[in-house]
């Protein structure tokens, strides 16, 4: 048992490391579709409009926005716990309206990537970005 426990404690002192990686994963997995929404959002609008998204042009640009917003503040560290809600949002959208009909494999556009960033976010925000981020050194003052 003291082995373990000392085990533990060494780990545990890397903590901050999986949120750090969490952050930078999802920062990278949000950058292509966000650069994409910008280079077309008029037709992403269009195709919202498709999928019965309400105010579809409004919802693109909302999302855009949200996508970009998520890449650099989760890149930095900073008020994690605030974007993490609206990336979810989007996310369980994205779920219902394209990924769902597919089932759960991501080769078929299921919705097992978008499952895994939602359960990363969640993670990010009960517990924060961790002390390898912005928000560690607001959150001491």
């Amino acid at each position: 048992m003291r082995t373990y426990a000392s085990f533990a404690r060494r780990l545990s002192s890397l903590k901050d490391l999986p949120l750090l990686l969490m952050r930078l994963v999802l920062a990278y997995g949000f950058y292509l579709p966000a650069t994409m929404k910008w280079k077309d959002i008029h037709g992403i609008g269009d195709w919202f409009v498709l999928l019965h998204i309400p105010m579809p042009y409004v919802s693109a640009y909302m999302v855009g926005i949200t996508e970009v917003l998520g890449v650099v503040l989760l890149t930095l560290g900073l008020f994690v716990r605030y974007i993490t809600i609206p990336l979810i949002f989007s996310l369980i959208i994205a779920i219902i309206t394209v990924h769902g009909a597919n089932g759960f494999a991501a080769g078929d556009n299921g919705y097992e990537i978008p499952l895994y960033y939602i359960i990363m976010l969640f993670t990010l925000l009960i517990f924060g970005s961790g002390r390898i981020g912005i928000d560690y050194f607001l959150e001491r003052r």
